[in-house]
């Protein structure tokens, strides 16, 4: 029996070893043990009801805010495609998201229907399933101010909907459970002028060219911002800007930004990630929170403080 034949038969895409390091924005990384591309939530729901409970499954967006490690990941990376990208006005000021749906699609097509509030969404490299489990935020919103509710697909196969209440946000955090994946949310804003809110739109992504390195092979903001301070400042303070480690380095445009400068594996990234939490610590006695998710194995095998689930 082939190791294909042991895993349940899918109607979307199922790959072997596919790697990762394309999909994801540092371009680094190793492989999937198996890649899940499904054709739509029943397929899914169908797939991971019959997938043998003790392999692992993690949800990839648009890998913006991520680090894969060398390793690779084992078990399924569920990558929502095409199927999931759909983005439609359920009424004046509710829109129905695909999971896989960008941030740029969701905030467009609600500057197309008169809804403002969820402008913000332009900023986030990222996928509605990622915004939705990590209460992506940005320029004073955060998803936890416009989610109605979400349709999840568990571990277990079980579809259900989720109400903004049921995921207890709070800062870049949810208590979705593990292995589920974010299939469609409900968002909602307010009535507003298109004109005014592409104007808003033009304004963030205006602020966030002039502040970030948009053009690099980045992660997006590294670590949160602890209580009271701004992560790029404490970074900035403990002499971080610009500072190497192999491949990697810290963004001198934006110093809570790491940057694989050409050739950086994910080794080198977490470890230059590992020497600033370091030295803010060792220089203001904060201790910086991970923002990026690292997920998979290291290159030796290993496992250390992998984290299952994924933006």
């Amino acid at each position: 029996m082939t190791v294909m034949a042991t895993l349940p038969a899918v109607r979307g895409a199922l790959k072997a070893d596919a790697p990762l390091a394309p999909l994801v924005w540092f371009k680094a990384g190793g492989a999937a043990q198996w890649l899940f591309e499904p054709k739509d939530a029943d397929d899914l729901s169908d797939f991971l009801a019959m997938l043998d409970p003790a392999m692992p499954v993690m949800a990839l967006g648009l890998g913006s805010n991520l680090i894969v490690r060398d390793g690779g990941v084992p078990g399924v990376v569920v990558r929502l495609g095409k199927p999931f990208a759909k983005v439609e006005s359920l009424d004046a000021t509710t829109l129905v998201c695909g999971g896989g749906a960008s941030g740029i699609l969701v905030s467009s097509t609600a500057r197309d229907a008169g809804i403002a509030g969820l402008e913000f969404l332009r900023s986030i490299p990222g996928t509605v399933g990622g915004f939705v489990r990590m209460n992506g935020g940005a320029y004073g919103r955060e998803t936890a101010d416009i989610l109605v509710e979400c349709e999840v697909v568990l571990r277990s196969g079980e579809q259900v909907t989720l109400l903004n209440r049921d995921l207890h946000y709070s800062y870049r955090h949810s208590n979705m459970v593990d292995g589920a994946v974010v299939v469609s949310a409900t968002f909602r804003g307010e009535p507003g002028e298109p004109a005014a809110i592409q104007a808003e739109m033009d304004r963030i992504a205006t602020a966030r060219e002039e502040s970030q390195p948009l053009r690099s092979k980045t992660g997006g903001s590294t670590f949160k911002n602890p209580d009271g301070h701004k992560a790029w400042a404490l970074v900035d303070e403990a002499g971080c800007r610009g500072l190497a480690l192999g491949g990697a380095q810290v963004s001198e445009k934006h110093t809570n930004f790491l940057l694989n400068t050409g050739d950086a594996t994910s080794a080198d990234i977490e470890a230059l990630g590992e020497e600033v939490r370091r030295r803010v610590k060792q220089k203001s006695g904060v201790e910086l929170e991970w923002e990026i998710q690292r997920v998979g194995m290291f290159a030796d095998g290993a496992n250390r403080d992998a984290v299952e689930l994924a933006k």
